[in-house]
């Protein structure tokens, strides 16, 4: 399905004002914006390419790939509210333009199947499918089965059959995708798989934990060291287990300066590890998977843990997905799904499962029938109730951070957090972080400064000279006559000063994108109106299952509907070029 912005006025931003032929009608439609437009001219003089028809499907793939596909079927362009009656082109004549163009020879266009690509993501997702497909194909890794088998029962016993089952299957083979929803036991999965294969090896496994944030990185090294002090592992499986630390997958992959998708580790340095484990799979985008899947060593085990129900990468990719469907296909045994939750109380675990399959009515009744954990709150009538919830929860953050006491401070900002579909308008984070602020300086005018005791911070781009990455969060705290930034880390925090502090936002109210990875007691979901683009399953249930306790959804009983029934749709070819190899 296409979608199309309103276009009310001429000068708009996303109007280009020189664009003519198919490109200007597509642009002021609300198809294409300026962005897409310029760059489809550039590329086609460049070449030589004077067809319209060529130009506009160069547009519509740079406008796919902003839109987090990889890829377009030119097929399916023309569905949607709005794109039906824009002037396509016939197709077969549109596809014989595009194979004739010098712009396909030169091989800046490419064809598979029915998709058409721009050359960089048809050649990362070949790249995966190929590295993938001879890492299944390549012989098992020699294992003592008796001492597995052995191992693993004490690991897992009975209670943990799902999760005993998952560690020996990946124990067998170099490569193993690992999904499930929160609180199915995947960092029980994984923590008992690095000590069966710690226990296999003669020397000491170079283990590698990493997920795409700071945070979720975090996260995987604490859940993974809480399970492994549990009872079931004895001294010398942690003994072998010491001192494992997890980092984000730029810093495993050794960050480049001047480069975003290019790292120390390659084809030709391959990573140390004999076991690389990768949290958050979801959030990884196609680029970012290729460049792994080059860096790791043909016989180290690969572990691939995610939810693929949740929210793809904010870049193009649905590569979680893409793996659970092809390899499901191809090579079953590689794929291992959990699906019994323990985290969650019954209420949370039901809503996230009726989210999940997609039953409207299901999510409808459970949010509106009594269970204060779960709840459904009308956006007008709650207006005054959300406000003051916020500003409840504003003001513990402050009280502990005005007593410098850190550790409460970040313990009372991860006791509640307002989940946004919309970065700006009136249910959007800059709005509602605007708004908690004024109603706190109500009370004390000096938050209106930029820097005061009690603001919660979230770390939008990597700092290595200082460790701070994107997606980790923390909070002003104040320290005798000084304020200081705490930023959370696993067991002890980093503490800086606030003017070494460049790329944070205030994080009073957050994205549901930039919510994933991190887990709070109690969520308020403020959902946008049904017509909002955004809103999808996908966003519903990753905000959902960011919460432990309690759930208040803030939205209308059509917003809800709405949610459940629109998919996240991401074209992208992995998928079938797994399956079909």
């Amino acid at each position: 399905m296409t979608e199309v912005f309103e276009v009310e006025d001429l000068h708009d931003h996303r109007i280009a004002a020189g664009a003519t032929g198919l490109l200007a009608t597509f642009n002021r439609a609300g198809l294409l914006t300026a962005a897409d437009v310029h760059a489809a001219a550039r590329i086609c003089a460049l070449a030589g390419e004077e067809d319209e028809q060529v130009a506009l499907a160069v547009a519509v793939t740079v406008r796919a790939a902003r839109h987090g596909s990889v890829c377009v079927d030119l097929a399916e362009l023309a569905t949607g509210d709005g794109a039906a009656d824009l002037p396509w082109p016939d197709r077969d004549g549109w596809q014989r333009a595009i194979e004739g163009s010098p712009l396909t020879g030169a091989g800046v266009l490419r064809r598979e199947g029915a998709l058409l690509y721009l050359d960089r993501f048809w050649r990362e997702e070949g790249q995966v499918r190929d590295d993938l497909l001879g890492r299944l194909g390549a012989p098992a890794p020699v294992v003592d089965e008796a001492a597995l088998t052995a191992t693993a029962d004490r690991l897992f016993p009975e209670g943990y059959d799902e999760q005993r089952a998952a560690a020996l299957a990946a124990a067998r083979q170099w490569t193993t995708v690992l999904t499930g929803g929160p609180g199915t036991g995947k960092t029980t999965t994984v923590a008992g798989l690095l000590a069966l294969l710690a226990e296999q090896s003669e020397a000491p496994l170079r283990i590698a934990l990493t997920a795409p944030t700071g945070k979720a990185s975090a996260r995987l090294q604490q859940a993974v060291e809480e399970s492994q002090a549990e009872s079931r592992f004895d001294a010398a499986d942690r003994d072998r287990l010491r001192g494992i630390s997890a980092s984000t997958l730029h810093r495993l992959l050794g960050w480049t300066p001047g480069s975003r998708n290019r790292f120390r580790h390659h084809r030709r340095n391959k990573l140390p590890h004999d076991v690389v484990v990768v949290d958050e799979t979801s959030m990884v985008s196609l680029t970012m998977m290729a460049r792994l899947l080059e860096a790791v060593r043909p016989d180290a085990r690969l572990v691939l843990v995610g939810d693929a129900d949740q929210l793809a990468s904010v870049e193009a990719g649905a590569v979680l997905a893409d793996l659970v469907q092809g390899l499901t296909s191809r090579a079953p045994e590689a794929v291992t799904g959990l699906r019994t939750t323990h985290r969650f109380g019954e209420s949370i675990g039901a809503l996230a499962g009726a989210l999940r399959v997609g039953d409207p009515d299901r999510v409808l009744a459970l949010l509106t029938e009594g269970d204060d954990r779960i709840e459904l709150l009308d956006p007008v009538e709650h207006a005054d109730g959300l406000r003051a919830r916020l500003l409840e929860h504003a003001l513990a953050v402050r009280a502990a951070a005005l007593a410098g006491d850190a550790e409460a401070a970040l313990a009372a900002m991860d006791a509640h957090r307002l989940l946004c579909a919309h970065r700006d308008g009136p249910h959007g984070v800059a709005h509602w972080n605007r708004l908690t602020e004024r109603l706190m300086a109500d009370q004390d005018p000096s938050v209106w400064q930029e820097w005061y005791a009690g603001r919660p911070i979230l770390v939008t781009a990597n700092d290595y000279g200082l460790g701070l990455f994107n997606g980790d969060t923390g909070v002003v705290v104040r320290e005798g006559d000084r304020l200081r930034g705490v930023v959370a880390g696993v067991g002890t925090h980093l503490r800086l000063a606030t003017a070494r502090l460049g790329a944070v936002e205030t994080l009073h109210a957050m994205t549901i994108h930039k919510s994933q990875g991190s887990q709070v007691s109690e969520v308020t979901l403020l959902l946008p109106p049904a017509d909002s683009p955004l809103l999808t399953r996908e966003l519903f249930y990753t905000a959902v299952t960011r919460a432990k306790d309690r759930v208040h959804v803030v939205g209308t009983p059509e917003s809800v509907v709405a949610a459940v029934e629109r998919r996240a749709q991401r074209a992208s070819g992995l998928a079938h070029r797994l399956a079909d190899g």
